[in-house]
């Protein structure tokens, strides 16, 4: 595993909270966060998506039934997981994170999460120059369903120095989150340095002392609501309440160079060719999309 996980683009500051921001342009959403690296929720971006009110545990049930996902080793049909999510509780959780691909399982759905939010200056995960197979190792529309008392397993930054996102569309989450500048106080784990050795919930101070100095952030994304983060910010969640969200990635010039040395190595795994091939072309690719903003 590769280990300039840590090269991230750093904030200045280490910030205590979430801005909550309603009907913001894209023009101010990059100069106050984007160019910064900064974290924000969006009340409003999502209130003309369709998804609200329709991607309920209920439509689920009755239009994907036999829809299957492995967690933990065991593989649950939507059928039998969507009965443990509604009654799960913190001594009892249903099995998280039950997610699956969008564009894979159900791409009618697709219509319902526009339009779409962009964190950027163009949509660089959608553009037409990058294929789709520049993106091999992750999901670009992600649904994600848990119940109360569920947890994601482990702190982590998100796979391949993506941005992301965020919506809710049913329930709340929520996201317990580190600024990249809090890196030393997290034990990312040697072998695989996204990942941290905390377990949020129940941290042993004994093997891990720095946790005392870390200072997290905690916010509750409430239906209907988008939190767009950078990459570098370390992040778990906890459910209260049962919850559907629809996660979505993002590429723009701040992560572009780490997307690409990332993407060629997991792509090195199976193939040397394709490994160069991506990092020559999306080296390439990356100045024309520079450019392409500039103007």
């Amino acid at each position: 595993m590769q280990n300039d996980t840590l090269n991230v683009t750093p904030v200045h500051e280490t910030h205590n909270t979430v801005d909550r921001r309603s009907n913001i342009s894209r023009k101010e959403l990059i100069k106050e966060y984007v160019e910064h690296s900064i974290p924000v929720i969006l009340t409003d971006a999502a209130k003309d998506w369709s998804a609200m009110g329709k991607l309920t545990p209920d439509f689920f049930l009755k239009n994907y039934p036999n829809l299957s996902k492995e967690v933990k080793g065991k593989t649950y049909k939507m059928s039998d997981f969507i009965p443990l999510m509604l009654s799960s509780t913190p001594d009892n959780p249903s099995p998280y994170p039950f997610s699956f691909n969008i564009e894979s399982y159900c791409p009618e759905l697709l219509g319902d999460v526009k339009p779409e939010i962009i964190y950027g200056k163009c949509d660089r995960v959608n553009h037409p120059l990058v294929p789709r197979f520049m993106l091999y190792g992750t999901e670009v529309y992600e649904v994600f369903l848990g119940g109360n008392g569920s947890s994601f397993p482990k702190l982590h930054i998100d796979a391949l120095f993506l941005h992301n996102q965020s919506t809710m569309v049913y329930g709340s989450k929520e996201f317990i989150m580190f600024s990249p500048d809090q890196v030393n106080y997290l034990y990312p784990s040697e072998n695989a340095p996204k990942f941290s050795q905390i377990d949020v919930l129940n941290p042993d101070y004994d093997k891990f002392p720095l946790y005392r100095e870390a200072k997290p952030i905690r916010v509750t994304l409430h239906e209907g609501e988008t939190l767009i983060f950078p990459t570098g910010w370390w992040h778990t969640t906890l459910i209260h309440e049962p919850c559907i969200s629809i996660g979505r990635i993002h590429l723009n010039a701040a992560n572009w160079d780490r997307y690409i040395k990332d993407e060629s190595f997991i792509w090195k795994q199976r193939s040397s060719f394709m490994a160069l091939a991506v990092r020559l072309y999306g080296g390439v690719l990356g100045k024309v999309l520079n450019l392409q903003e500039k103007f």
